[in-house]
């Protein structure tokens, strides 16, 4: 991240906050695997233009990713947020991120989204269009898994 540990950062814990960003938004998350970081991001970016306490789940939502390196998986994670807003109007409650498999080089992910209709979501900040490639990344280390990634509003 900024050299700086998040805040609850002790091994083994999971969470996610905002950061100030300037006309974007900005997500930090952390867990102890990769996978419970890039769900944990999901949430700080859902959590960041919507109040879901009051929706209801409506479908559930599976796919695998693969790439070749994990700020990768994490980009298509939370573009597949995006995209599905924009294409089914679904907005995700809840997120499971598994790893898979993958032939190659690349890494693999099972999500599994269970989605809420967005209109019945409160907003409570700007949708986001688009995740941005620049000062991305997601890390492994001592003390677990850690990401910060910027989406674009």
């Amino acid at each position: 991240m900024d050299g700086r540990e998040p805040v609850g950062n002790e091994p083994g814990a999971c969470g996610h906050r905002a950061v100030p960003h300037t006309a974007d938004m900005r997500v930090e998350a952390w867990s102890p695997t990769a996978e419970g970081c890039i769900g944990e991001a999901v949430s700080a970016m859902v959590e960041g233009f919507a109040d879901t306490s009051g929706a209801q789940v409506v479908a559930e939502r599976a796919y695998t990713v693969t790439a070749a390196c994990d700020e990768d998986l994490l980009v298509s994670v939370l573009e597949e947020v995006v995209y599905r807003m924009d294409a089914d109007g679904e907005i995700p409650l809840d997120v499971e991120v598994g790893p898979i498999r993958s032939a190659g080089d690349g890494r693999g992910l099972s999500v599994r989204f269970r989605m809420a209709d967005a209109g019945t979501a409160v907003p409570v900040g700007a949708v986001p269009k688009a995740v941005s490639l620049h000062d991305l990344h997601l890390r492994g280390g001592p003390g677990g898994w850690t990401c910060q990634v910027t989406v674009d509003v």
